[in-house]
């Protein structure tokens, strides 16, 4: 599905731990707790998106890479990291914001424009 940098949603976020360290991602990679990654339903994988938690305004950019969460009141799911980065871990879910940046591929191919002679 073809996602364009301005797009956004808000909604509610929740977190995945160790139930799930070490299991294959839907995009093949294996999943890591500690990184900073996270779930979402039906934008591109791998993507890079910034995911803000809407009660303290912390912000982060995350790197895209499985589907889910499979509650319908959800609209992510992030990674133990990431939960514990936006300070919501110990609560469980939070209200984000989550606003779509780019295709992991369009980083580093603008990388290697830049650097090129």
């Amino acid at each position: 599905k073809e996602v364009s940098a301005n797009t956004s949603q808000t909604g509610k976020a929740s977190w995945y731990g160790s139930a799930f360290h070490g299991r294959r991602t839907s995009n093949g990679e294996v999943y890591d707790m500690r990184s900073v990654t996270a779930a979402h339903p039906t934008w591109p994988l791998p993507s890079y998106v910034r995911v803000t938690n809407l009660a303290n305004g912390r912000s982060m950019i995350v790197r895209l890479n499985d589907r889910g969460p499979f509650h319908s009141d959800r609209i992510m799911d992030v990674s133990s990291r990431v939960a514990d980065a936006l300070d919501f871990k110990r609560m469980g879910t939070a209200n984000i914001k989550v606003d779509y940046v780019k295709p992991v591929w369009q980083r580093d191919h603008d990388a290697k424009a830049r650097h090129a002679p």
